[in-house]
């Protein structure tokens, strides 16, 4: 009898990649070939902010991804209610930073 090839992916993460970069902000371009998120963490009261990880990804993959992303925030609202939405909220000017004065 002839086994099966094991069709499992072993996929292995350093510690640095393991940690994560926090984002809250996400800007998404394209072109005909290619989608490219870039992730940006800004802070309150900070003029500049910089790109922290870019993600560049083929069409195909793109939607991929948002249909695994769709797929997972219905699974996480079924088990701990709504994610409210950002036209919901109300984030102040200053965004917690000091209140600017003219």
């Amino acid at each position: 009898m002839q086994q099966q090839p094991n069709n499992q992916l072993n996929i292995e993460i350093s510690e640095e990649v393991a940690e994560g970069i926090y984002a809250n902000l996400a800007i998404i371009t394209h072109s005909h070939a290619e989608f490219v998120v870039d992730f940006v963490n800004v802070m309150p009261g900070t003029p500049k902010s910089k790109v922290k990880s870019r993600i560049i990804l083929t069409p195909m993959h793109a939607k991929r991804f948002m249909k695994a992303l769709t797929e997972n925030i219905q699974r996480y609202e079924a088990a701990n209610g709504p994610i409210q939405d950002m036209e919901q909220v109300e984030i102040p000017l200053n965004f917690g930073g000091p209140t600017a004065q003219a």
